[in-house]
């Protein structure tokens, strides 16, 4: 079965990149016209801490219909002294994004474990209150974090970029929640495993631009190579996973997806 698309079905292709740090980006129009070009039709532009929220806010605001909101408060900018600056402007501002994220858990972090649960805890108390879905980073949490979303009664989760263990995947997919697709797909067995598993129907793609991929400092047009993995991995035509997870996302985001 083919599972790389042809330049003549690119016109077929309609894709949303899921989590992308946009604000990290000196190339940023570049890159946009790049997406639109690959079929890319939406991007979540997701926020680490006041600075990086307020940039991807400004960003959406210039590119409206195409970036979308999220702001958030990332584990590994966790510090005690800045943890209410942060809170009081997700606050002020959730209200007008998408989403909230980038947040969650991260135990390979020198942040204690209390101060974490203690800032995660109000996060998602927060996403409650707004009614906003959220977008969760857990590298060695995977059981606490989705503990702790399960128990605060969170309805609309995705695992960013899922490599945890396959009985906790399990347990996430019975909640209904998503996990999302990266180009680390072509090289890492954990996550390769993770989307094996998962039914399309709870499948997002994202890049996490601008990670480095073994040598790809990806962009969100790499959002194609999340797609072509997963129609790899799945034995389905990338043309079927683009009209799948696109509807997923715009379903999971609450989203019209515009002209661009």
């Amino acid at each position: 079965m083919k599972v790389e698309i042809q330049e003549g079905e690119l016109v077929k292709i309609s894709l949303i990149d899921v989590h992308a740090h946009l604000d990290q980006l000196e190339d940023l129009l570049n890159s946009l016209e790049e997406a639109r070009a690959a079929g890319v039709r939406g991007i979540i532009g997701v926020g680490m801490n006041v600075e990086s929220n307020r940039k991807v806010l400004e960003i959406s605001e210039k590119n409206k219909g195409y970036v979308y909101p999220a702001v958030g408060y990332h584990p590994w900018e966790l510090k005690v002294d800045e943890v209410e600056e942060n809170l009081s402007f997700i606050r002020n501002h959730l209200s007008g994004c998408i989403a909230l994220g980038e947040i969650g858990l991260d135990y390979k972090l020198k942040v204690k474990k209390e101060v974490q649960w203690e800032v995660f805890e109000e996060l998602l108390a927060m996403a409650l209150e707004f009614n906003k879905p959220v977008i969760l980073h857990c590298r060695f949490s995977h059981q606490h974090a989705l503990k702790m979303v399960k128990e605060r009664g969170v309805k609309r989760a995705v695992f960013h970029w899922y490599s945890g263990p396959l009985s906790v995947l399990e347990e996430i997919l019975a909640m209904g929640y998503f996990i999302s697709a990266t180009p680390a797909l072509r090289y890492s067995p954990p996550h390769q495993e993770a989307i094996r598993q998962a039914p399309l129907a709870k499948i997002l793609l994202e890049t996490d631009t601008p990670v480095n991929y073994q040598g790809l400092e990806s962009r969100p047009k790499d959002v194609r190579i999340s797609l072509d993995q997963v129609a790899r991995l799945k034995g389905l035509d990338p043309i079927e996973v683009s009209k799948q997870t696109t509807a997923n996302a715009s379903r999971f985001f609450e989203i019209q997806l515009g002209r661009y």
